[in-house]
């Protein structure tokens, strides 16, 4: 084929909530090698955090096909021969998850000289579990990291284990974007972007939105939105079991002060201040130049993930909000993030902060051979871990689906789609209303 001839590729991403799909779809259009096209196949693994359709049309990706499957279903449909199996392969998985679909791709694939290749990574900030984060994803033709920072500690956390860490490739977010910040705007917007699991109790939950809420108050002339991420019942990456919109009923809330959900990108095209503890969205508003900041009311602690954002030049506190501070990035931080426009991977542009891995991709599609996966943990290096993981996805210790894993070729009926609703609306009402009685209750 002629060096500037168009090739279409066949891309799938596996993923396991909104945020996940978000970045997977995201991730494959970036990562495509130049003169390429994508024809893209959705796969939603199926479990409590499953996006619903309101939470796919907020995050704006379309895809040429999307559908749900259990671990052992997305196994069987890339059983795919060589004609028509996919290029690519975007394991948009929590950790575990990842682990175990490379695994079971290894068993599927075993003896073929052809495959996809395997791409995995993380959504966003990486602030806690890194080393068991990155060994579960490690195996992956590709492990992503979103920053130069990333990606050198994704590096020493492989190489101190004695596992080839060849496969650390340093992009950036690929949902950066959006016009640069020029000023304030009229009126005046603050947003608090709040995140589902953090912080995880009422009491600093409820502080944080009353403190949000008494700098309405305080600053009339501006608008403070609470950007929410999914509606109560809705799971994203993470389950919130105290919805702010719960939380805010009954309060006098001024004319000033609304809630609202979204595409992130678009309330961000609105937004003169950017609030949030921790959230991937810091790194969005960062991206763009908008003023942003992390809070410390309840300290900068590992388990808020603020202390991800020491050196950043963007934490304070409501109260010196209140007082009228705007933060001033350190530019330094910034650039080690993958963040700011002109200023991405490697100190490039944001541009080319993805032509490693397109490089890296482009010489493995061209390869005769593709290496067969071969995770770090093994039945050897982990008998006591490894087996659990693979069984929550009904695979065996070699990545074999284990007996009763539901069929690929048994569609749901009626009455099993009706009941399968059920078990979810139970699993979340449990989630969200009767585990935090029983915490309360341990607690007296």
């Amino acid at each position: 084929m002629p060096a500037s001839a168009t090739q279409t590729l066949r891309v799938a991403v596996l993923a396991d909530s909104d945020t996940r799909w978000k970045w997977g779809s995201l991730t494959a259009n970036r990562i495509a090698p130049p003169n390429s096209d994508i024809s893209l196949d959705g796969y939603l693994l199926r479990g409590r955090a499953t996006p619903t359709a309101r939470q796919l049309k907020e995050v704006g990706v379309t895809a040429d096909s999307l559908r749900e499957v259990t671990a052992v279903e997305f196994l069987r449909a890339m059983e795919r021969g060589p004609e028509d199996q996919y290029d690519i392969l975007v394991l948009s998985l929590v950790g575990g998850g990842v682990q175990a679909m490379l695994h079971g791709l290894a068993r599927t694939w075993h003896g073929r000289a052809e495959r996809p290749v395997v791409v995995t990574g993380y959504v966003g900030v990486v602030y806690e579990k890194l080393a068991d984060g990155l060994l579960l994803r490690h195996g992956a033709d590709l492990v992503l990291a979103n920053s130069r920072q990333d990606a050198d500690r994704f590096r020493e956390v492989y190489d101190g284990v004695g596992a080839d860490s060849s496969a650390v490739t340093e992009v950036a977010l690929p949902f950066l974007g959006g016009d640069t910040y020029t000023g304030r705007q009229d009126p005046y917007t603050v947003v608090f972007a709040v995140q589902p699991s953090v912080p995880d109790n009422r009491r600093d939950r409820a502080y944080l939105l009353d403190r949000a809420i008494r700098h309405a108050r305080l600053h009339p002339h501006r608008e403070v939105l609470l950007k929410l991420r999914s509606k109560p019942g809705e799971h994203t990456t993470h389950i919130e079991e105290l919805p702010y919109q719960k939380l805010v009923q009954g309060k006098d809330l001024p004319a000033n002060f609304r809630l609202v959900y979204g595409h992130m990108g678009e309330v961000l095209d609105r937004t003169d201040l950017l609030v949030t503890i921790s959230s991937t969205a810091a790194l969005e508003s960062l991206h763009r130049r908008i003023p942003t900041v992390v809070l410390t009311d309840l300290g900068i602690r590992e388990g808020l993930g603020n202390h991800h954002f020491v050196g950043s030049g963007c934490l304070a506190s409501w109260e010196q909000l209140d007082a009228g501070y705007e933060p001033v990035p350190d530019a330094e931080w910034v650039a080690r993030q993958g963040v700011m426009a002109g200023d991405g991977a490697g100190g490039g542009s944001y541009e080319t902060a993805f032509d490693a891995a397109r490089e890296r991709i482009a010489k493995l599609l061209a390869a005769a051979d593709m290496p067969a996966l071969t995770p770090y943990y093994t039945p050897e290096t982990a008998p006591g871990y490894l087996p659990g993981i693979l069984a929550r996805h009904h695979l065996g210790p070699d990545g074999t689906p284990l007996p009763g894993a539901p069929a690929a070729d048994r569609a749901p009926g009626p009455v099993r789609q009706i009941v399968r609703r059920a078990a979810r609306g139970a699993y979340r009402h449990g989630v969200q209303r009767v585990a935090p009685v029983i915490r309360r209750m341990g607690e007296l």
